[in-house]
């Protein structure tokens, strides 16, 4: 099972972690065990690289390009920093998200309604909805919940429903029918006056009603002193939410239109019976609550046994007052006498009164919630836009103020761990480069390899329509470490293409000149093509089955996955075409300047 650690906010799935434990293994091995199984098993006769078709192919491709290059190395610059700014872009096309919905194979339907429903009109409602549920062909069952389980962790009012719709397998929908597409024709089939959709998967619920009490992607909580006025503010602010677009339901929770039924003992009635408040409480919570009187035992199960008046004669305060009567023991009456019967109205007086269902508290405040639902639009524009509408349009009293809660929540504790995840992860791959190096300019030179990597990776992320998210930033920061390492690879090969021609020159004692810096870019870029294209191809080989991969957590995965993959590509165009213009532009400086 995929689980995203975010109650705490970290970044990383589990998968993300023993990826990361893979990588470090892998390098560890690379190391110490490849070169002693090079010794063992690379012997014989080994065929030259020249005579390798493969190689001899790309050799034959490469050399015109890379000719093309170091003719016009100040364009092949210019047009690398063109790609770059195109970039800008696609870039401000990307919308963003904590994490892409992880699809668990089942539906959790929860909608809301107004306070104060009966039981029975719940019921009804509860059936017409998952008969309605049940008529797709796509759904295999439907279990309905009104109201609170039998567990005090589950406060859940009855206006509140809980439905997990179990799903076919998707090979039995209908063509062209995605998970997307289904909940939206369910919200179009299930709509109800006064009763608002949210659509979540039930892990994913459970996770987020957890740590932060909101069910669907986006929650607005309103904290103030008096419930009234934040009722008052949470619906003005549903009615401004539901005008944004892309909204698809907003609902206000009512925390103050809960009834109760109220029972003031008259206690001057009381003392004319001889009753105390104690006995009236007694026969009220058996008559109306009930009474477990005893035990029964089915086969291996047992049942308690509770006794109280039926529906008809606890339905109204009339005939509560009416039909519940309370024993009264007179001090006159015979030891083994029957009790009388005084009915509840004349000692009490009962009545319906208004208040809250349910009251909150968060940081010391009372605080109220706003559910909303979205589709077919990204959390963070979503925010924006929505924060921007209630700002102008909703008046805040002093004392009272609002928060954006939900996923949005997690996305900006993701962005703030982000801000020094990223830095960091730059910083460390510049060291470690200029320790391999000893030199500042190589160093940067394959540090814009970083940069460049980006491009292709942006690139693809806009044409498959993803959002950025913190598997993707995940994708990214490994993209950096795989393009620094591409980079290298190619400035190694220049490095020691370089060396050789200088040694020459020396030994044949004469100074070094442009042209034996040509010849020797072309031999170290050219001659060493295939090693090259071999560390690009095998990383992608490993990355195209992950983006293209289907199942329970593919979601997230195909997100760390795509990033990589268009990255990829930019950076070997990077490598193989820019790095030696560059490398070229800064040699010939340097014999310049010698000169």
């Amino acid at each position: 099972m995929f689980t995203l650690e975010a109650q705490e906010g970290r970044l990383f799935s589990p998968l993300a972690y023993t990826k990361t434990f893979a990588m470090a293994g892998a390098a560890m091995l690379s190391v110490t065990l490849v070169p002693v199984l090079m010794l063992f098993f690379i012997r014989g006769r080994i065929m030259p690289e020249a005579k390798n078709p493969v190689n001899r192919v790309l050799i034959w491709l490469y050399r015109p390009i890379i000719a093309g290059v170091m003719r016009w190395k100040g364009s092949t610059i210019v047009l690398a920093l063109i790609a770059m700014a195109a970039t800008v872009y696609p870039a401000s096309r990307l919308g963003s998200e904590f994490m892409p919905t992880l699809n668990e194979g089942t539906l959790f339907y929860m909608p809301t309604s107004l306070p104060g429903m009966s039981i029975t009109k719940a019921a009804e409602l509860l059936q017409t909805q998952n008969k309605i549920i049940k008529s797709f062909p796509e759904v295999a069952s439907v279990i309905g919940k009104a109201g609170r389980a039998n567990t005090a962790t589950d406060p859940a009012p009855t206006e509140m429903f809980e439905t997990v719709i179990n799903l076919k397998p998707e090979s039995e929908w209908r063509p062209g029918l995605t998970t997307d597409k289904l909940i939206a024709e369910l919200d179009k089939a299930l709509q109800f006056p006064g009763v608002a959709n949210s659509w979540t998967m039930p892990i994913k619920a459970r996770i987020d009603m957890l740590s932060t009490g909101i069910r669907t992607p986006i929650g607005i909580k309103v904290f103030g002193k008096d419930l009234e006025e934040m009722e008052r503010l949470a619906r003005e602010i549903e009615i401004v939410v539901k005008a944004v677009p892309g909204t698809t339901s907003a609902y206000a929770e009512r925390i103050t239109g809960g009834f109760y039924l109220d029972i003031e003992p008259d206690r001057a009635a009381l003392a004319r019976y001889g009753l105390s408040v104690g006995e009236l409480q007694d026969t009220i919570g058996t008559a109306l609550g009930g009474e477990m009187v005893t035990t029964t035992v089915e086969g291996r199960e047992r049942f308690g046994v509770t006794v109280r008046y039926p529906r008809e004669l606890r339905a109204d305060p009339q005939a509560i007052a009416r039909e519940v009567l309370v024993p009264v023991y007179g001090a006159g009456m015979e030891a083994n006498a029957p009790p009388a019967m005084v009915p509840l109205g004349q000692v009490a007086k009962i009545s319906i009164v208004k208040g809250a269902p349910a009251i909150r508290t968060e940081n010391a405040l009372l605080s109220a919630y706003i559910y909303v639902d979205i589709r077919e639009r990204d959390i963070g524009s979503y925010v924006a836009a929505a924060r921007q509408a209630v700002n102008e349009k909703v008046k805040f009293p002093p004392g009272y103020y609002i928060t954006w809660s939900g996923q949005f929540e997690y996305m900006e504790r993701a962005i703030e761990k982000l801000k020094i995840v990223v830095p960091l992860t730059l910083l460390i791959i510049f060291l470690l480069l200029y320790l391999n190096f000893r030199r500042m300019t190589e160093t940067l030179i394959v540090m814009l390899s970083v940069p460049f990597a980006l491009v292709g990776g942006v690139w693809l992320m806009w044409a498959l329509g993803y959002n950025l998210s913190v598997a993707v930033a995940v994708g990214f920061i490994a993209l950096a470490g795989v393009a620094a390492e591409t980079g290298v690879v190619m400035l190694i090969y220049l490095d020691h293409a370089w060396e050789a021609a200088q040694a020459r020159c020396k030994v044949e004692n004469r100074r070094v000149a442009s042209a034996d810096l040509y010849a020797a870019v072309m031999e170290g870029a050219v001659e060493r093509v295939r090693p090259k294209l071999m560390t690009v191809v095998a990383i992608m080989a490993g990355l195209l089955p992950i983006m293209w991969s289907t199942g329970t957590g593919s979601e997230v995965m195909s997100r760390i996955a795509a990033p990589m993959v268009g990255g990829m590509i930019s950076s070997t165009v990077l490598t193989l075409i820019v790095i030696p213009a560059i490398y070229a532009l800064v040699k010939e400086w340097r014999l310049e300047v010698r000169a």
